[in-house]
């Protein structure tokens, strides 16, 4: 690595961007576009359910590449997937087309939050790097709650294929410009084989600090998962209130992770690595417990839940940054495979808090309950790295 690579720092939070907006901006247009398609309700989740699973898997195939390839050619490569299935998507004709279209368009955004995270541990001071990761790592947090009002703006006023008239716009944006600014960052390549591969991820999950890292950190990132995915019941159907408030109650996500993200960049190389990561952890653990105190005392209003989700995910933007700067600092030379392998945890845990928010029927209870387990599960991963001695300033 050399430090005198200049990489502009919005490209990489361009195409970091990409990948979490494109998640879930289509949520609003699934009834319009199902109904364009003649395709049943389950059967339009599949084309929210298997980006998601794309976005995961997608990580853990870039990040190894990259670290053999070397980041432009992964990042370009992935970044042409990325446009041409928006493409595929902005005609898709049948519900099996856009599926297909909404897979590849995950494998290709898997690219850009992957390596945008390795490419800023390559160039990044060691003293910055905890600094622009926090921004990267905000768009993952902000990106859930903001790209459904997007969505729901263009899907209003011009119909669903609006959706993919805008992310092939944005596709094509930052394929011209990493194509004509982003130089190669890896000088540590290696060779690409299989046995390879697995030795490297066997390797980062037997080390205790990034196993201890990329499990704390894809946790408490992740326990905002469970709220947006019950926010339209406990809104709409337990307060009542109408459904155009939902958006706004998803985006509330956005001030605490950015309240939390700024702190932690002002902070950042002055406090060590454990006090974010505890603080963050467990003020999340807190939080979840006082939703569900709050509801079985009757006291949850919606003023209440704003208060306590905003809270929450300040504790998330607060911790996650230094958790991301240590797994990807453990072993250098394989920053690309952690970012991946970070990055594959991250949407497995969201998938995970998604899932186990489905059961039970009262969507606050069953919220509350599965964010308590989350994050407690964070801070007991967040203390297993510092007991094992492997903290350090982020």
């Amino acid at each position: 690595m050399t430090q005198q690579t200049r990489v502009p720092l919005w490209l990489l939070v361009l195409v970091t961007l990409s990948g979490t907006m494109a998640m879930h901006i289509f949520v609003p247009a699934l009834p319009v576009a199902g109904q364009a398609l003649g395709a049943s309700p389950a059967s339009m989740q599949q084309t929210i359910t298997l980006y998601v699973i794309g976005l995961a898997l997608g990580q853990l195939i870039y990040g190894p590449v990259s670290d053999a390839l070397g980041r432009r050619p992964a990042l370009l490569l992935g970044l042409s997937i990325y446009f041409g299935a928006g493409v595929m998507a902005l005609f898709a004709p049948t519900l099996e087309w856009l599926v297909t279209a909404r897979l590849l368009q995950a494998l290709g955004g898997a690219a850009g939050i992957a390596l945008g995270r390795a490419i800023v541990r390559d160039t990044a001071h060691p003293m910055r790097v905890t600094k622009d990761l926090a921004l990267l790592n905000l768009l993952t947090l902000v990106g859930p709650g903001l790209s459904p009002i997007v969505g729901a703006y263009l899907a209003d006023h011009f119909g669903w294929r609006a959706i993919y008239v805008f992310l092939v716009l944005i596709g094509s944006a930052m394929l011209i410009f990493t194509y004509r600014l982003l130089p190669e960052t890896n000088t540590q390549l290696r060779p690409l084989k299989v046995g390879f591969i697995a030795h490297d991820y066997r390797q980062l999950l037997t080390h205790p600090g990034f196993a201890g890292y990329m499990l704390g950190g894809a946790c408490i990132t992740s326990a905002l998962y469970p709220y947006l995915a019950s926010v339209p019941y406990i809104v709409h159907g337990q307060m009542g209130l109408p459904i155009s408030s939902i958006g706004w109650f998803a985006a509330s996500t956005i001030v605490g992770a950015s309240l939390g993200t700024f702190l932690t960049r002002r902070l950042s190389g002055r406090w060590p690595a454990d006090r974010f990561l505890l603080i963050g952890a467990g003020l999340g653990l807190v939080m979840a417990a006082a939703l569900l105190l709050f509801h079985l005392l009757g006291w949850l209003t919606p003023g209440w839940l704003l208060a306590i989700t905003v809270t929450m995910t300040f504790g998330a933007g607060f911790a996650s940054p230094a958790a991301l700067g240590c797994a990807l600092s453990v072993m250098p030379a394989l920053a690309g495979s952690a970012a991946g392998f970070y990055g594959f945890g991250q949407m497995a845990m969201g998938a995970v808090g998604t899932l186990l928010v489905g059961y039970g029927d009262d969507p606050v209870v069953s919220c509350a309950v599965t964010q308590i387990c989350i994050t407690a599960l964070a801070l007991a991963s967040f203390r297993f790295a510092h007991a094992h001695g492997v903290y350090s300033k982020p």
